[in-house]
C-alpha cells in the first residue's frame, strides 16, 4: 500500500484507542465502522493532471477522497498560484482496498475507459454517481458498457490547464471551469463542488457544449503535440489560418450532429489561445512529450468518424489524424 494508510493497527489496548483506530480507519476508507458509507466520500480514477487536480480540489473542500491509480505512488503534491501543497488524500492502486462511494469520477484518458470497469466493480454501489470528465463527445457512452445497468452516469466537460510533472505532481496553469447536464445529478455534483474552486455550469443544451469543447481540443491538442510547443504557438499566423480551417471542418460536422456552433466560437477560442501564458500547453502535448499513446482517436478521430457518418469531407481533419497516428506512442528520438 502507497500513499496515506488506509487503516492503523488496533492498538493492544480496548476503550478510547480502539474508537480512535476504527474511526481513522473509516475515514481513510470511506466507511463507517458500521460498514455504512459516509456522505459525500469520492472516489476518483486517473492521477494524471485532471484527476489529481479534481483529488486536490476536493479534499481541501473537506470531502472524504480516495485516489484510485494504475502505478502507486507515496504522496500527491499540486502546485497552483497559491503555492505547493501535499494533498492528504488516500492513494489506492488496487481495486479490491475500496469500497462503494458516493460519486466516482471518471478521469483516465478516453482511450482507457475499459481500465476502469475492476474499479467499478467494487466502488459502484446503490445510490453511487459516475461521472466521467473526459474529452471528446460521448462520455458517458464510453464508460456504460463498462458498468451495470440503471447506474446513474454523467458526463461532464471540463477547462482546466493542469501537467503532471512527474508521478503525483500536479501543476495547475489556469482556468477552473466545468460543465454538466442540467438536472438533479446536474445539480447534485455542482453541490459536490461547493467550496471548491471550480465553477460548475449546468447546461440545457450538452451536445452544444461537447461539441465546443471538442472544437478546441480538435485544433489545440494536435496542433501543440505535433509541432512540440505550447499554446504560444497560435501567435504565428500560419498556425492560426490552419487552426481556422480546422475548426470550420469541425463546425460544420458538429451542427450536424446537432450542435449549434458559429464563426464567433471560433473567434472566441482563438482570442482565448493568445491570452494564455507561455506556460500553458495541452494534455496531448504533455503525453507527446513523455512518450505516451496520444488521445488524438477520440478527438480528431470522432470528428472524421461523425463526418463520414454525414458525407462531410474534412480533408484538414484526416491530414491531422494520420499525423497524430503516427506520432502516438513514440518516443521524440523518432526511429532512432
Amino acid at each position: 500500500m502507497h500513499g496515506h494508510p488506509a487503516s492503523v493497527p488496533p492498538s493492544r489496548g480496548t476503550g478510547a484507542g480502539l474508537r480512535s483506530d476504527l474511526e481513522r480507519s473509516s475515514r481513510a476508507s470511506g466507511t463507517m465502522a458500521d460498514g455504512t458509507r459516509q456522505a459525500g466520500s469520492v472516489a476518483v480514477i486517473g492521477s494524471g493532471g485532471i484527476g489529481g487536480y479534481l483529488a486536490g480540489a476536493l479534499e481541501r473542500a473537506g470531502r472524504d477522497v480516495t485516489l484510485c491509480v494504475r502505478t502507486p505512488f507515496d504522496h500527491l503534491v499540486v502546485t497552483d498560484a497559491s503555492g505547493e501543497r501535499e494533498v492528504p488524500v488516500r492513494i489506492v492502486a488496487d481495486p479490491n482496498e475500496v469500497g462503494a462511494a458516493d460519486w466516482v469520477l471518471v478521469t483516465t484518458k478516453a482511450q482507457d475507459t475499459a481500465s476502469a470497469e475492476p474499479w467499478f466493480r467494487t466502488l459502484v454501489g446503490p445510490g453511487t454517481r459516475v461521472v466521467v470528465v473526459q474529452n471528446g463527445v460521448g462520455q458517458a457512452e464510453r464508460a456504460r458498457p463498462h458498468l451495470a445497468e440503471g447506474v446513474a452516469v454523467l458526463p461532464a466537460i471540463i477547462y482546466c490547464s493542469v501537467e503532471r510533472t512527474a508521478p503525483g505532481r500536479i501543476t495547475h496553469h489556469g482556468s477552473t471551469k466545468m460543465s454538466v447536464p442540467a438536472g438533479a445529478d446536474g445539480a447534485a455534483f455542482a453541490e459536490l463542488f461547493a467550496g471548491t474552486p471550480f465553477e460548475i455550469t449546468q447546461e440545457q443544451d450538452f451536445v452544444t457544449v461537447a461539441w465546443r469543447k471538442l472544437l478546441s481540443n480538435a485544433v489545440v491538442n494536435p496542433i501543440t503535440a505535433l509541432t512540440l510547443r505550447r499554446i504560444v504557438v497560435f501567435n504565428d499566423p500560419a498556425i492560426e489560418e490552419l487552426a481556422r480551417g480546422l475548426m470550420g471542418e469541425v463546425i460544420r460536422v458538429a451542427n450536424a450532429e446537432g450542435a449549434r456552433l458559429t464563426d464567433g466560437d471560433v473567434t472566441r477560442i482563438l482570442e482565448g489561445y493568445r491570452r494564455m501564458t507561455g506556460d500553458g500547453g495541452s494534455s496531448m502535448l504533455y503525453d507527446r512529450l513523455a512518450g505516451r499513446p496520444l488521445e488524438h482517436a477520440h478527438l480528431t478521430g470522432a470528428v472524421v468518424a461523425a463526418a463520414e457518418r454525414h458525407g462531410i469531407d474534412v480533408p484538414l481533419n484526416r491530414a491531422i489524424l494520420a499525423l497524430a497516428g503516427a506520432a502516438s506512442g513514440q518516443g521524440l528520438a523518432g526511429d532512432r
